[in-house]
């Protein structure tokens, strides 16, 4: 790394909000609509920028996650700019798993009080991301397309603008109910793959 990029790098990381201030952040805007209310929803969003099929600027997808202004990016010092500079570092942190140890990519989950892992806001916040460029993300969205089920782990726990569930009401039936509970465990490799399955598009788009 240069020089300058490390000294650019290392002024982000400084100015960057602590987490749990993030999430606090994050809720008290909830009125301004962004794509992440909590930790584990932007989680999921940056997963699906990362693994997406297009490469996206910074501005394009950051301003939506986060509901602010582009203008935002200019002036240090600010709410804004230090929920950027902590978005930033979970970006380049997820891109370097994936591309050195996937294996070891973990989305950050919660617990419901059952003790059960709760992947919804995960898959909500990764699934908000996905309309940022839906003609993009089509072929993996088409229930038709062989390649639909690197999304289901994901979509299976998504709720649509309605609240309702969407791909439909879930069967009932105690294996149902078990596979519901335990269809988080196939979300890394499902990422994974999905970004195996873009690469060739994206940097042949991004030529």
């Amino acid at each position: 790394m240069s020089p300058r990029r490390h000294s650019a790098s290392s002024s982000t990381a400084a100015a960057a909000m602590p987490l749990a201030e993030l999430e606090r952040w994050l809720q008290v805007r909830v009125d301004r609509h962004a794509a992440a209310t909590s930790l584990p929803m932007l989680d999921g969003y940056v997963a699906a920028i990362v693994a997406g099929p297009v490469s996206i600027s910074p501005l394009d997808w950051i301003c939506p996650l986060l509901a602010i202004d582009a203008d935002a990016f200019n002036h240090g010092g600010t709410p804004e700019f230090a929920a950027i500079s902590a978005v930033a570092p979970r970006h380049n942190e997820i891109s370097q798993i994936l591309s050195t140890t996937p294996s070891q990519f973990e989305p950050m989950h919660r617990r419901k009080a059952n003790g059960d892992v709760d992947p919804r806001p995960w898959c909500q916040g990764f699934y908000a991301a996905t309309r940022l460029r839906p003609s993009a993300w089509a072929p993996l969205l088409d229930a038709s397309n062989v390649n639909h089920g690197l999304l289901l782990p994901i979509l299976l726990h998504c709720r649509d603008d309605q609240g309702r569930p969407l791909l439909g009401p879930p069967r009932s039936g105690r294996q149902i109910r078990d596979f519901l509970r335990n269809a988080h465990a196939d979300i890394p490799a499902a990422v994974e793959a999905m970004r195996q399955y873009w690469m060739p598009i994206r940097y042949a788009r991004a030529r």
